[in-house]
């Protein structure tokens, strides 16, 4: 595949460790020789104020951050509640338990990315 990126800049990635696509991502970010802060999205999840500038700087409906496939998510039912909640509500109940959000979550200076999907990923570290 080749090296696809020379990154000076720093990413800072929200992952669980026990997740799958998370570890798929981490994977990723070596072999292409990217530095992130890693932080535990379970142990760490962003707070309100940095939630909400995740949400605003993304340009993504707010309803792409939520691991609509988690237990948490199920169990709270939420695919019935979120259309009934106002976006400060949605936010806060992000915050509140990190599985709840999609991961892994990418927080770079320009850009967002929400999931791993390596095609994705090329087209935003390949700039």
């Amino acid at each position: 595949m080749g090296e696809l990126i020379k990154m000076t800049k720093k990413i800072k990635i929200y992952y669980y460790p026990k997740c799958t696509t998370c570890k798929r991502a981490l994977k990723w970010l070596k072999e292409n020789n990217v530095e992130c802060e890693k932080r535990d999205i379970k142990e760490q999840s962003p707070v309100f104020e940095e939630m909400k500038e995740i949400y605003k700087k993304s340009g993504l409906p707010l309803k792409k951050f939520f691991n609509t496939s988690g237990l948490v998510y199920k169990e709270l039912k939420l695919k019935d509640k979120l259309a009934d909640m106002s976006e400060d509500e949605q936010l806060k109940l992000l915050c509140s338990n990190g599985m709840l959000i999609k991961r892994p979550l990418v927080i770079g200076n320009d850009f967002i990315l929400v999931g791993f999907k390596e095609n994705e990923w090329e087209k935003v570290f390949k700039n």
